[in-house]
C-alpha cells in the first residue's frame, strides 16, 4: 500500500474480490503464507533481512527469516514457529470437504534445509467468537521427511511426494495426509535419475521468482501428476551433451517402465533453449517447449507411441504462455510464474479436428482420433466430423483402418468408466504393435521396477494405482479381450452347421467329439435375441438406413458367440461384480457394436443424400451410391478383421448397392471373391423385379448357379424361366439318384399315369425317377411341385426350346 505496509488478503473465486486477512507495518518480503481451513489462523513465513542490512546494522545475531503463526479471527497473538537463517515453506493441511469446523489444525513447514514438519495446533473459541491457540508451550510437532532434495505438494488429495538421494540414483517417497488421522507412508519407488550436486526443488509450495532463478540450474526440473484411472507419472527434464538436442524421460510407475525422449530442433538459436515444461491434462500428460513442440502422451496407453500426439510449429501454440516459466499445480491448470496468472488448459475440439483432417502422416492421424475420442467422448457432432473424415480418408492410412480404430476405441471409451478394471478387459485398438515413427524424435523405453505400496484398506487414487499394479504383474496386454477364439469358434460352427428354410438349426454331429449341443446353440441365439431387443430398446427413432429388417442367421450366430466369448472372458476376472451386472456390460458391448455400425452408415447416408427405400434393380447406381458402396466394402473387411457382427440386413443392403452399381463381371468377382454375400431377401426381390430381357437372364442365371445349395432350393421357385426350371429338374434328378444309393429297384416299373412319350431315353428315365420316388426317396419333400412330371415336362421344353420348336 502506499503507507509502505505489507497486506495478506484471500481472493474470492465467486466475488471475484480479495478478503482482507492480515497487514503488517512494513514492507516485507513475504516467502510463503498459508490458512487454515475455518479461516482462523495464518501462517506466514518472511525474510526480515537481507544478508547485507545484518551487516550493516551488526544483526549478525538475529536470524534472517522468520515464520510467525498468527491468529486472525480476530486479529489476536502472534507465535514464532520458526526464526533461522534458511527460507521457509508453510502448506496448512485441508480436511475432506463437508467436514465440519475443527477444532484442530495441522501445518506443514518446509525448511531449505531439506526436511518438513507437521505442527498440530489446537484452538478453543472464547467469548465474542475469539478463536485462540490452545497450546500454552511449544507447539506439538512430527518430522515427515529428512535429507530430501526435492518435493511437491497436492493440494486436492493432500498428498506430500518428495524425493531422497541414495547413491547414485533416488528414492521417490509419498506421504498421504487424512483428515482424522496422521500422515501414512503410502509409496515408495527408486527412480534412476542423477542427483549429485542438487539444490531442493520445491513444487505447489508457493512461487519465490528469485529463490527459483538461483536455482533453476542446480534442482531437479521434474513433476509427478497423477490421473483419476490410478496413473502415477513422474516427468523429469534431462540435460543434453548435443546443442539444439532436448531430453526429457517420462515414468509411466503404474505400467513399470519409462520412455525418454530424444527432440532435435530445427533452426534453433541455444539461448532459446530452456527447461520443457510439464503439465497434467488428465488422460494426457504434456511435454511442453514454447515455440518448439507439444508432445501429448496417453497415461492409460503409453505403450504404442502412435498414441502420443506430437504437434510442431502452430499446431503446438498454446494462447497466453509463451515462455517456460510455468508449472501445473492442479489438473488441466497452469501458473504462469512471470506474470502470476493461473489459466485452464483443455485440448480445442476444433482445432484437433482440423489438425486430424490436415495431418498427411499416420501416427498424427491415428493419435488425433484416439485423442479426439477419449477427450470429447461420443458427442453427436464430433462423431459424425470423425465419420466423415474416415469416409473420405480409408484409402490414405496404410498402417491401420481407421473404421477398425473408430469402433473398437469408442467402445472402450463408451463401455470403460461404467465398471472399475473393465478398462484392462476390453481391447482399445486394433493394433498389436506400432512399427511407424515420430519424424525428429527418438524414443528409449526402459523397464523399472514397480512401486511398492504401503496402505490398508485405501479406497480412490491408491486402490486404482495398486489395481494397475497387479494388472502389470498379471501380464495385462493378455488380460485384454481377443477375437483369436471366437473366430475359430465361428469357423467351427459355420462349417457344421446347416441353417434350414424355416430358420431353425441342425447340428451335424462329429464321430469323434461333439463340438456343441443343441442346447448351447438355443443358448447361443438367444443371446442374439438379446442383443437385438436391447438395441431396438435404445433407437425408437425411424432408422434412415435400410437395416435390421430381416433375419440373418449367420450374424446372429457370431453375435451370440461373442456375447458367450465375453462374458466367459469377464467372469474370469471380474467376479467380485456380480454375473447379472457382467450379463449387462456384455449386452450393452455388442449392441454398442452394432450401433456404431448403423451410425456410420448413417452418417455416409446422409452426406450422399440416399433414399431410406429399399432399393430398386432397374436403374444404374449414382455417384454417391457406388461411394457409399464402396465405403460397406471397407466396413465389412473391418468386420472381418476384428471378427466382429454387422447389423442384419447389412449384406442385403451391400449386395443391392453392388448390383445397382457393378458391372456384371465384376459384381461376380465380388461374389465369388466373398466381398459380396447372396442373401435370400436381395435375391428373392431380384428374381421377382427383373424382367427377362436377355440382359437381366444373364445376370439372373449367374447368381442363381452361384447360390448356395439350400438357398437356391428356397429362391428358384420365383423365377418362372425354363433355364431355372431346367436347373431345378437336373438338380431334382441328381440328389434322387444320390439319395437312392446302392438300392436296386425291385418291383415292375408300374403302368405310366400320363401320355407316353415317344422317346426311349426320357421314357426309361421318368420310369426309373417314379419306382424311385414309389420308394419313399424325396429330396425335396417340402416343393411339392418337384417330382418326376415336373422333370419330364422341363426335358421335353427344353428339349423343343434346343431343336427350335414350340411346345403345346
Amino acid at each position: 500500500g502506499n503507507q509502505r505496509n505489507t497486506h495478506i488478503g484471500l481472493y474470492d473465486l465467486q466475488t471475484k474480490q480479495n478478503e482482507h486477512l492480515y497487514m503488517f507495518e512494513r514492507d516485507l518480503h513475504v516467502i510463503s503464507c498459508s490458512i487454515n481451513n475455518e479461516r482462523t489462523l495464518l501462517a506466514v513465513s518472511f525474510r526480515q533481512y537481507t544478508e547485507e542490512e545484518r551487516i550493516s546494522r551488526l544483526l549478525q545475531s538475529v536470524s534472517k527469516y522468520l515464520t510467525l503463526l498468527i491468529e486472525i479471527h480476530p486479529i489476536n497473538n502472534v507465535r514464532v514457529l520458526k526464526a533461522v537463517d534458511s527460507c521457509v515453506r508453510v502448506q496448512f493441511l485441508y480436511p475432506v470437504e463437508g467436514r465440519n469446523t475443527s477444532t484442530e489444525s495441522r501445518l506443514l513447514l518446509v525448511s531449505e534445509d531439506k526436511y518438513i514438519e507437521q505442527f498440530d495446533i489446537h484452538v478453543v473459541a472464547e467469548e465474542e467468537h475469539k478463536v485462540v491457540i490452545q497450546n500454552s508451550g511449544q507447539l506439538p510437532r512430527a518430522r515427515v521427511a529428512d535429507d530430501l532434495i526435492w518435493a511437491q505438494w497436492d493440494m486436492v488429495e493432500q498428498r506430500l511426494f518428495y524425493i531422497v538421494p541414495k547413491e547414485s540414483k533416488s528414492t521417490l517417497k509419498c506421504v498421504q495426509f487424512y483428515p482424522d488421522e496422521n500422515f501414512i507412508s503410502t509409496l515408495e519407488s527408486h527412480l534412476d535419475i542423477s542427483v549429485n550436486d542438487t539444490q531442493l526443488k520445491l513444487v505447489n509450495f508457493g512461487y519465490d521468482y528469485c529463490q527459483d532463478e538461483d536455482v533453476a540450474s542446480k534442482s531437479l526440473n521434474l513433476q509427478v501428476f497423477t490421473s483419476k484411472a490410478g496413473g502415477l507419472c513422474v516427468c523429469c527434464s534431462l540435460a543434453s551433451d548435443i546443442p539444439d538436442e532436448i531430453m526429457y524421460s517420462i515414468y509411466f510407475l503404474h505400467k513399470g517402465y519409462n520412455k525418454t525422449f530424444t527432440v532435435s530442433l530445427e533452426r534453433t538459436e541455444s539461448h532459446q533453449l530452456k527447461e520443457v515444461a510439464f503439465m497434467n491434462l488428465d488422460y494426457y500428460v504434456a511435454a511442453y517447449l514454447p515455440g518448439q513442440f507439444l508432445h501429448l502422451l496417453n497415461i492409460q496407453h503409453p505403450d504404442l507411441l502412435c498414441y502420443s500426439l506430437f504437434l510442431t510449429g502452430e499446431d503446438a501454440r498454446i494462447d497466453m504462455l509463451q515462455n517456460c516459466s510455468i508449472r501445473s499445480p492442479l489438473m488441466s491448470t497452469v501458473l504462469d510464474c512471470h506474470v502470476g496468472s493461473m489459466y485452464a488448459v483443455s485440448i480445442s475440439d476444433s482445432a484437433l479436428l482440423q489438425f486430424l483432417q490436415n495431418s498427411k502422416r499416420d501416427s498424427e492421424r491415428l493419435a488425433a482420433l484416439h485423442c479426439a475420442l477419449l477427450h470429447f467422448r461420443h458427442t453427436e457432432d464430433l462423431e459424425m466430423q470423425i465419420i466423415w473424415w474416415i469416409s473420405e480418408n480409408l484409402s490414405t492410412c496404410h498402417s491401420f483402418d481407421p473404421i477398425q480404430e473408430f469402433i473398437i476405441a469408442s467402445l472402450y471409451c463408451r463401455m470403460c468408466p461404467e465398471t472399475h478394471n473393465l478398462d484392462k478387459l476390453l481391447p482399445y485398438t486394433s493394433l498389436l504393435d506400432w512399427i511407424g515413427i515420430i519424424p525428429g524424435v527418438t524414443c528409449a523405453t526402459d523397464i523399472i521396477s514397480l512401486p511398492v505400496l504401503e496402505f490398508q484398506n485405501s479406497k480412490g487414487f491408491w486402490e486404482k494405482l495398486n489395481s494397475n499394479l497387479e494388472s502389470v504383474k498379471y501380464a495385462e496386454p493378455h488380460l485384454h479381450y481377443h477375437n483369436n477364439v471366437l473366430r475359430r469358434e465361428w469357423r467351427s460352427m459355420l462349417i457344421g452347421l446347416l441353417f434350414c428354410s424355416f430358420g431353425d438349426f441342425c447340428l451335424f454331429t462329429n464321430q469323434r467329439e461333439d463340438r456343441r449341443t443343441t442346447a448351447y446353440l438355443r443358448n447361443v441365439f438367444e443371446n442374439a435375441k438379446k442383443v437385438l431387443s436391447h438395441l431396438d430398446a435404445w433407437d425408437s427413432e425411424e432408422r434412415l438406413v435400410p437395416l435390421f429388417q430381416e433375419e440373418d442367421y449367420q450374424q446372429q450366430l457370431l453375435m451370440g458367440l461373442m456375447v458367450a466369448q465375453l462374458k466367459d472372458h469377464l467372469m474370469r476376472h471380474l467376479q467380485y461384480v456380480g454375473k447379472k451386472k457382467i450379463d449387462q456390460i456384455v449386452l450393452d458391448y455388442v449392441a454398442n457394436l452394432l450401433n456404431l455400425v448403423h451410425r456410420i452408415m448413417k452418417e455416409v447416408w446422409r452426406r450422399y443424400q440416399l433414399h431410406s427405400c429399399i432399393f430398386c434393380f432397374d436403374e444404374r447406381g449414382s455417384t454417391g451410391e457406388f461411394a457409399v458402396f464402396h465405403i460397406m466394402s471397407r466396413i465389412l473387411e473391418a468386420a472381418n478383421g476384428m471378427c466382429m457382427p454387422l447389423p442384419p440386413g447389412f449384406h442385403t443392403l451391400h449386395l443391392g448397392l453392388g448390383v445397382r452399381c457393378l458391372p456384371l463381371h465384376t459384381l461376380l468377382h465380388y461374389i465369388d471373391s466373398g466381398v459380396l454375400h447372396l442373401t435370400e431377401t436381395c435375391v428373392r426381390k431380384l428374381l421377382k423385379d427383373l424382367d427377362d430381357t436377355e440382359k437381366n437372364e444373364k445376370l439372373k442365371f449367374s447368381i442363381v448357379m452361384r447360390l448356395p445349395e439350400a438357398l437356391g432350393q428356397k429362391v428358384r421357385q420365383f423365377w418362372n424361366h425354363p433355364l431355372n426350371a431346367n436347373l431345378i429338374a437336373r438338380n431334382y434328378v441328381k440328389l434322387l439318384l444320390e439319395k437312392l444309393g446302392d438300392r436296386q429297384c425291385s418291383r415292375p416299373i408300374p403302368e405310366r399315369r400320363s401320355v407316353p412319350v415317344e422317346f426311349l431315353p426320357l421314357n426309361y428315365l421318368t420310369n426309373m425317377l417314379a419306382e424311385i420316388e414309389n420308394q419313399g426317396v424325396h429330396p425335396y419333400e417340402k416343393q411339392d411341385h418337384v417330382n418326376v412330371r415336373f422333370v419330364e415336362e422341363t426335358a421335353l421344353k427344353h428339349t423343343m426350346m434346343l431343336l427350335g420348336l414350340k411346345y403345346s
